[in-house]
Parts: structure tokens; C-alpha cells; sequence
């Protein structure tokens, strides 16, 4: 395709059959299409072919696990159509480039001696003949073509106007050299901006077809070589994934492509080289540079347990990773899709764009007529009138018109996957600028979604390392995520590694933990659980019938922490309570900033949540959030109800989640952000997605998306004006076909240019 109008054509061919949709985007030269099990690919493709143009399907995504089945790539149904593989982007770039050089060279002096009298010496225009010829021919065969294969199927497009104009200027050249005037030996003429009266016969035109062609065919390379270094970001991620790895068969590491893991694979990652695949580590503990995927450049400390993400590098130790996910069901891959999928897509501002396109070009060859008639008819002139006609069909292309949207989102969309920000479609960009209210869920969002050991109050007399080693020694053995935390900060003291094993160990369900630890009877857990107790051993008079209150010591600070709406975790051994655990749900230290940087754009944040207001409110002050901003203990189901609410009121509400009882609010909410650390169905269901688990990159979400919709509308805005403003002044005789040319190859530069301008989009 060469511009919007051949979009528009294959398009509506498509639109056409029965039970098809599709969408043609002229930029990334994609079609997403949808359409029945009545339909074979073959058809879809048939139908691009007798429109003039080629298309292949996409390729077939990876196996997504070891039994060579294929999964699915989350594309619409059938998929989409792809350019014809024969021509890769360096070779179309090349062959421009080429074209470009070598008319450029036979152009220019046809060009001086044209605008220049004193050059034109005797029979100079035989010699502009000679160098022209070949451009027009050769350097403008593309144009020609496609306006060719386009008059086969009745149709006009951009190269319509340029073959024709071009040709028109040419042909007329070798009228007046051989049967007119203009060959005759001290044939001279000025160079002239506007039309003037005259013989016709006795003026050439080669300055304007060999000038128009060149002009064209520089505007024609850098679009294509723009349109390259627009998809360099998806192109990127692509590329980011290992190539082999070390996978672990029989206790011996076989280094295989990376092609044919499985999942359940086990495979080692050693200092410096990229993870493989998704996948859960099982041995080792290191650092994971992930800024690659993310854009964070701080690197995420992984150990046992923790999931790890493919194409990220390892900078630290020896890891030993089970693969979870493959080929096309990585993260990695589905960012790419979600990135290929948005560039594909059309915001409605573009819709508008390509139906206009779409009947612009018969409306300007119909304007063309009219201005040669009207100029003949006026007494100036052939020449005149042909000089006006021509202007009109050159100045008239509408490549702007139809790079404006597409240049723009390609642009933005792969930035903000440099920035581990995937916009899922350009009506995404529209929803961004509407929005006034934004809901942050609590866990996973705005805290870190894990428990952490806060504080350790010991008791009169006994020793805080004391405390922390029997409870982490006792809560070792348990899954929960408070033991989980009270263990893990245990064994992070300098005597962790040595923790000792329990025995007799009981689990109570919602309560805590008892067993044996050192020879010691401990219990951990709420106090409800101590004063269950009845111990066995001890030296005073509770403790055959359990403790009943904490001491005083104790009492203030279990006050304090449920206050700052922490857990509070008991600990006793032999018949008395030794001390408290404090536990939290701890907020992300970039919250806070998070929360200012939404409020600057306009925004109003709330915080929702299924605690209790006194832990709702307390991380809520901490982020600069106020109480009257505060939704607490709503179930999951009631979400959804708080976002209806909400709209209900006239508000444009956002929502920022992680989690699976965050998708049905993500999906009804005006725009759905959604992490990128959370769960799958919440992915899915927001319209962002923030790979990093960053509350700050929502704020930079919206920004970027606003930044490419204003990018959007200026291009359009300039497009639009452009061919209102110069039609007229072509028309009425006031421009020089080859200036015309220039401008025209100018307003395409100027949208490609503009939209550029959002790579160097910065936090």
C-alpha cells in the first residue's frame, strides 16, 4: 500500500464479504480481521489480490507447551493478515533509498537550468529531455504502477495524482519540443511561482516531472525509513529473548534452542546471561536486571519461590529455574502482542481521516478538470490552465491525512513499552484525557501485597533476637503469609541460617501456631490463642489455666500498632508471653509520590479496600490520601458497585488493580489500568497495562497516552489544514506544480516528524 486510500480500498473490499470484519491500517500495512468458520484465510487473501494488492497470514505462534500443540496468540478471530514477507523493511528502504539518490542527481541540473536563465544555453532543453526522462520513467515506475493496477480495478489513489500529474507535465514537454515551439534552438523561459498568459506550445515542464518525482520519491523514503524507526520498540522486544539455555537433564546441564523447552523444564541461569522463559525459581538467589521489559533500572532481588520473567538478565548468583510458561503464553510475548495489536488499530478520529481519504482523490481529479476548464475558458492560456491542473493533482495527495493517527499511536505504543507501559488500542488514548476520578485497590497496588515483620516488642527482661529466632523457628513450618514473613526476616538475622527445627508442631487454624522448639513449649499467634493454652510447663500460677491479658508492658504497644491498623502477633514460651510481633502489609515507597504526580494531572485518587477503615485510613494519610477518600471493607464482589456508584454521579472513573477480584471494576471502569505483577484475568480485562509494579508508572500511563493523542490531533489538525489551505491557492494559479511537490513531500515529513517527537517521551 502507498497511502490511506489503498487502506481504504482493501479495507472496504474486505467489509464486504459476508460475515467479515476488518480493519486496515496503512502505517503498520496490517489488517486485523474477524470473520466465520464460513471463511478460509484463502478467501480473505484472494480478496486482497483482486484489489490489486498481496498479503500473507501471520505466522503460527509457538508451541506453548511439550506435546506440539499450538496456542493460541490472542489475536481476533482469523487473525490478521500481514504484508507480503518477500520485501523486509531494510529492503524497501534500500530500494527507496536507490531511486531517491540516482533521480535526485539527474534532477538537479534539469532544476537549474530551469529556475536559472543564465544556464539555459542553446538547445539546454534537449539535454533536460535527456536527464528528465529517466526520472520520470524509472524513478516514478512505482507511481505509475500502482495508478496502473488501480485503473484496472477502477479505482484512484495517491499514485493516481502523482502518475497523472507527472505524466501530464512530461507528455505536454514533448508536445511543445517536437510539434510546438520549444524546441527550436535560444529557446529560453523564466521560472515562475504563479501562472502567467502565454503560448503553451512554447513552454516545457520537465523541471516539474523530474522536481514532483524527486520530491516525492524523498518524501516516500523517509516514510518508510520513519516508519521503521517507529516500530524499532516492538521490533526490540522481540528481540530481547535468549536464544539458547542450559536446561538440567539427569542432573547434567545440555545447553538446547530456546525453541524447545517445555514447561516443567529445570534450567540454569548464570551471572550475566537472560532468563530463558517464565518460570518460578527453585535453587539460588540473585538480582534480576529487569528495566528491559519494565523500564525500572533498580534490579528486583529474586530468591526460592520467587517467579522470575523471561528475557530479563541475571546480575547476580547462580539461579536454577523451573520454566512455568513458553513460547507465545510468556510475558514477553504478550507484551509484543498487545503492542502490535494497539499499533494495528484505529482511534475514530481516523476512522473520519480514512473515509475522507477515501473520496478525496476522485474529488481532486474532478477539481483538476475544473481548473483546467476554467482557466481555458478564462482566455490565459493552455499553459496556463495546465499549469493550474497540475498543481491541483500534485498538491492534493493525501499522505499526511493518512499517517497522522498511525505514525502517532506507532510511536507512542512503542515507547510506552520501553517505559513497561502496553497501551491496548488507540480508544484507550481518548479515554486518558476524559478521566477525573481514579481508584486505587489497596493490596498489591498501593502496598506491596506482602506481609513484613514491622517491629519486635520483647518483653521486660527478654531479648528481642531471642523472640524473633523461636518465632521464626516455630513459623518456618508454616505456609501462611504472616509466617511466611516472620520467618523470612528470622533467618535474614545474622544467626538465621542456623534457625532450629520444631517438633510437635500444631497447626490452629485462624489463630497461629504451637509447638516445641530448643525444648521450649512456644505458641505464636493471636492472643486469643495464649489464653486457649494450657501449658505444661511454667513456674507460676496461670499457667495451668492459660494466660488471660498481656502484660502492661505488652498492652500499650498492641494498642498502638492496631492502631496503625498493624497485625499483632503474640509470643509465649513456657507459660508466658515473651513478646510481640508487629506485621504489616507494607506501603511502596513510591506510592506517596504516585498519588501527587495523579492529583497534577487532574485527577482526584481514592482508596479502596476490604480491610477495616483503621487500616484503610492509615495507609491512606501515609500516600496523601484523604479520609473523605476512602472506600473501606468492600468485598470483592461490591467493586464493581463502588465504580457504578461512582459513574452514576456524572464522574469519569479509572481503576488501578492487580487482582482477579479487580477484573469485573477494571472492565467497567471508563479506563482500566491494571498491574502487570497481578494476576492474568486483571491483565486482560484492563485497557493499560503497567508491567512494572509501580504505582508511578499510572501516572506516566497517562501522561504518554495524553501526550499521543495530542500528537494525534495536531498532525491531523495540520493534515487537514494543509490541503484545505493549498487547494485553493493551486487552483486559482498561485503555485508552481514543483513547489507543489515539495509541499507536499513537506506536510508528510512534518506528521512523521511530529510524531517522532514521542520517543524521546521521558518519566
Amino acid at each position: 500500500m502507498t497511502c490511506a486510500s489503498c487502506a481504504a480500498r482493501v479495507e472496504k473490499k474486505l467489509n464486504r464479504m459476508d460475515g467479515v470484519t476488518a480493519t486496515v491500517n496503512y502505517a503498520t500495512e496490517k489488517a486485523q480481521v474477524s470473520f466465520g468458520d464460513h471463511i478460509h484465510v484463502d478467501d480473505l487473501i484472494a480478496t486482497v489480490e483482486a484489489t490489486g494488492y498481496t498479503a500473507t497470514p501471520p505466522p503460527p505462534p509457538a508451541p506453548a507447551a511439550g506435546d506440539g500443540s499450538t496456542a493460541g496468540d490472542g489475536s481476533p478471530p482469523g487473525g490478521g493478515l500481514a504484508p507480503s514477507a518477500a520485501r523486509t523493511d531494510d529492503e524497501v528502504t534500500r530500494s527507496a533509498r536507490t531511486r531517491l539518490v540516482i533521480s535526485a542527481a539527474l534532477s538537479l541540473p534539469v532544476i537549474a537550468m530551469a529556475m536559472i536563465p543564465a544556464l539555459q544555453f542553446d538547445d539546454w532543453q534537449w539535454l533536460s529531455l535527456v536527464l528528465a526522462a529517466p526520472v520520470v520513467v524509472w524513478g516514478g515506475y512505482p507511481f505509475h504502477r500502482a495508478a496502473w493496477i488501480n485503473l484496472r480495478h477502477a479505482a484512484a489513489t495517491m499514485d493516481t495524482l502523482i502518475s497523472m500529474g507527472t505524466l501530464a507535465a512530461m507528455l505536454w514537454s514533448l508536445y511543445a519540443l517536437f510539434l510546438g515551439g520549444a524546441g527550436e534552438p535560444g529557446m529560453s523561459h523564466p521560472f515562475e511561482l504563479t501562472v502567467s498568459r502565454g503560448d503553451g506550445a512554447s513552454n516545457i515542464y520537465l523541471e516539474v516531472a523530474a522536481g514532483v518525482t524527486t520530491f516525492i520519491l524523498a518524501g516516500r523514503y523517509f516514510e518508510a525509513r520513519s516508519k521503521r524507526r517507529a516500530g524499532a520498540a516492538l521490533r526490540a522486544l522481540l528481540e530481547l529473548g535468549a536464544q539458547d539455555v542450559a536446561v538440567l537433564r539427569d542432573g547434567q546441564e545440555v545447553r538446547i534452542p530456546v525453541e524447545q523447552l517445555v514447561v516443567g523444564d529445570r534450567f540454569v541461569v548464570r551471572p550475566g546471561e537472560k532468563i530463558a522463559t517464565d518460570g518460578v525459581v527453585e535453587e539460588g538467589r540473585s538480582a534480576v536486571d529487569v528495566s528491559m521489559l519494565t523500564g525500572e533500572s533498580v534490579p528486583v532481588e529474586v530468591t526460592v519461590g520467587d517467579g522470575v520473567v523471561g528475557a530479563t538478565v541475571n546480575a547476580g548468583g547462580r539461579l536454577v529455574v523451573r520454566a512455568t510458561r513458553v513460547g507465545s503464553d510468556t510475558q514477553l510475548a504478550q507484551m509484543a502482542r498487545l503492542v502490535d495489536e494497539a499499533q494495528s488499530g484505529k482511534a475514530e478520529v481516523q476512522r473520519l481521516a480514512d473515509r475522507i481519504s477515501g473520496v478525496f482523490v476522485p474529488i481532486v481529479i474532478a477539481l483538476a478538470a475544473a481548473t483546467l476548464g476554467f482557466w481555458l475558458g478564462n482566455g490565459d492560456g493552455v499553459g496556463a490552465a495546465f499549469t493550474a491542473a497540475v498543481a491541483v493533482l500534485i498538491i492534493a495527495c493525501p499522505c499526511a491525512l493518512g499517517l497522522a493517527t498511525p505514525m502517532a499511536l506507532m510511536v507512542g505504543t512503542g515507547r510506552g513499552a520501553q517505559l513497561g507501559i502496553l497501551i491496548k488500542g488507540p480508544e484507550v488514548l481518548e479515554s486518558t484525557r476524559r478521566i477525573d476520578t481514579i481508584l486505587l485497590d489497596k493490596t498489591g497496588t498501593v502496598t506491596t501485597g506482602r506481609m513484613t515483620l514491622v517491629d519486635v516488642v520483647p518483653a521486660e527482661g527478654e531479648r528481642r533476637e531471642e523472640v524473633l529466632r523461636l518465632a521464626g523457628a516455630l513459623e518456618d513450618a508454616s505456609e501462611h503469609p504472616i509466617a511466611r514473613a516472620i520467618a523470612g526476616a528470622a533467618r535474614d538475622e545474622p544467626a538465621g541460617d542456623t534457625l532450629p527445627a520444631p517438633s510437635e508442631f500444631v497447626n490452629v487454624e485462624g489463630l497461629g501456631v504451637r509447638g516445641v522448639v530448643d525444648g521450649r513449649s512456644v505458641v505464636v499467634g493471636r492472643p486469643a490463642l495464649l489464653r486457649q493454652t494450657s501449658w505444661e510447663t511454667g513456674s507460676d500460677d496461670d499457667a495451668a489455666r492459660g494466660l488471660q491479658d498481656l502484660p502492661s508492658s505488652l498492652a500499650g504497644a498492641r494498642a498502638g500498632a492496631e492502631a496503625a491498623g498493624q497485625t499483632v502477633v503474640a509470643v509465649a514460651w513456657d507459660g508466658r508471653v515473651r513478646g510481640l510481633l508487629l506485621v504489616a502489609d507494607t506501603v511502596k515507597p513510591t506510592s506517596a509520590q504516585a498519588v501527587t504526580e495523579l492529583r497534577e494531572l487532574g485527577l482526584t485518587p481514592m482508596l479502596v479496600t476490604g480491610d477495616n477503615a483503621t487500616v484503610a485510613g492509615t495507609v491512606a494519610s501515609s500516600v496523601g490520601i484523604g479520609p473523605d477518600q476512602v472506600i473501606a471493607e468492600v468485598l470483592p464482589r461490591d467493586k464493581l458497585d463502588v465504580v457504578a456508584g461512582l459513574q452514576s454521579e456524572g464522574k469519569v472513573v479509572a481503576m488501578v488493580g492487580d487482582g482477579v477480584n479487580d477484573a469485573a471494576a477494571l472492565a467497567r471502569a471508563d479506563l482500566g489500568l491494571s498491574m502487570g505483577t497481578g494476576t492474568d484475568v486483571a491483565i486482560e480485562a484492563g485497557d493499560l497495562t503497567l508491567v512494572r509494579g509501580d504505582l508511578r508508572a499510572a501516572a506516566e500511563a497517562i501522561r504518554l497516552s495524553r501526550r499521543t493523542l495530542r500528537t494525534i490531533k495536531g498532525n491531523l489538525f495540520w493534515a487537514f489544514a494543509y490541503n484545505v489551505a493549498a487547494l485553493p491557492v493551486a487552483a486559482a494559479g498561485l503555485l508552481n506544480p514543483m513547489i507543489a511537490g515539495a509541499a507536499m513531500a513537506f506536510s508528510s515529513a512534518f506528521v512523521v516528524s511530529n510524531s517522532l517527537r514521542l520517543r524521546r517521551f521521558a518519566r
